[in-house]
């Protein structure tokens, strides 16, 4: 939900004709696609407590995912939104709808169409990128568990298999949740 409400937010302002909303969503998009996710994670983590900002494992973990992916998800959003044909926000003004009416209302809805198959791969990838933040050693998560487990019982292999599975598992779900989500705002073209 965070990267969701941050790529909106970045999309526009990097659509945005006012140069300080321009300059800090190109800003944001650089700076976080240019730095690994990795480093991300270890900045909210370890960083910030030098700052007197101190974040648990978990947040720092959050933080980090939804700055990572919310900045990657923007160009989708942005892209998106470009697709709508200008013909539609020339209609909308021409029956007297304000920009921001336009925007809520003919542009966002059409442009959740083109973003959805990008967007819910973002979130695939996103559940399997969730692994690093067991890196910090305090966020007790599934790659945590198993390789905690696998050391303790001298079963790495076996571990790290159902680690795997329990990945894959959860991927098939969320690509089954997008395929029926993408039908379902397909309906609109027939």
């Amino acid at each position: 939900a965070f990267a969701t409400l941050l790529a909106l937010m970045a999309a526009l302002g990097r659509l945005s004709t006012f140069p300080p909303f321009y300059a800090v969503s190109t800003f944001y998009v650089s700076l976080i696609r240019g730095t690994p996710l990795y480093l991300q994670i270890f900045f909210f983590f370890l960083a910030l407590p030098q700052l007197g900002i101190v974040l648990p494992g978990l947040w720092a973990g959050v933080l980090a995912l939804g700055l990572n992916y919310g900045a990657y998800m923007s160009e989708i959003f942005r892209a998106g939104i470009a697709a709508v044909g200008k013909g539609q926000r020339e209609a909308a003004l021409a029956i007297g709808m304000t920009p921001r009416q336009t925007m809520q209302r003919i542009v966002l809805p059409q442009a959740l169409r083109f973003a959805i198959p990008p967007t819910g791969n973002e979130f695939i990838a996103m559940t399997k990128d969730s692994a690093l933040v067991s890196a910090t050693g305090f966020v007790h998560e599934l790659m945590w568990r198993a390789t905690k487990v696998g050391r303790a019982n001298f079963r790495n292999l076996e571990a790290l298999i159902i680690a795997a599975v329990f990945y894959w598992i959860m991927t098939l779900i969320l690509t089954a949740l997008q395929s029926r989500l993408e039908a379902r705002m397909a309906r609109g073209d027939r």
